[in-house]
């Protein structure tokens, strides 16, 4: 983990440009320390976009938009660098969209859950992979 999952409006930008959004976004979860180490695995990191076709904001204006992005993240992390995550990864999205969000009406929101171990499962070489890479 983390894992953040970005919902936008299809009126709001093209495929392209959310790919390099989430790269940014991805940046930004690996850019986290507390104490001078990662909050975040970089193995774990995945930032995925879900465009949504159908939907209706407000009072269904056309020109309307919006994007809401949930990170997930296992407990265990103190309040300050999910504060910090939440301030940065926010931050990342406001600026992206800072044309947009002058430009006609747009929704922007960030919501982080935090989960328990106890109820998930996984399986996954991505950790050991990337640690083969940096030694060899």
């Amino acid at each position: 983990m983390p894992h953040l999952t970005l919902e936008y409006s299809a009126n709001l930008t093209d495929e392209a440009s959310i790919g390099q959004l989430c790269k940014k976004l991805a940046a930004s979860l690996d850019a986290q320390r507390e104490n001078e180490q990662r909050v975040f695995p970089l193995g774990g990191i995945r930032v995925r976009a879900l465009r949504c076709e159908q939907y209706c904001i407000a009072d269904g204006r056309a020109d309307a938009a919006f994007l809401h992005a949930n990170l997930k993240i296992a407990a265990g992390r103190s309040d300050a660098a999910k504060k910090a995550t939440g301030d940065a990864l926010f931050e990342v999205i406001k600026q992206y969209f800072i044309a947009e969000f002058e430009q006609h009406g747009l929704a922007l929101s960030l919501e982080i859950n935090e989960f328990s171990e106890a109820g998930t499962w996984k399986h996954n070489n991505l950790h050991a992979r990337l640690k083969a890479n940096t030694q060899g």
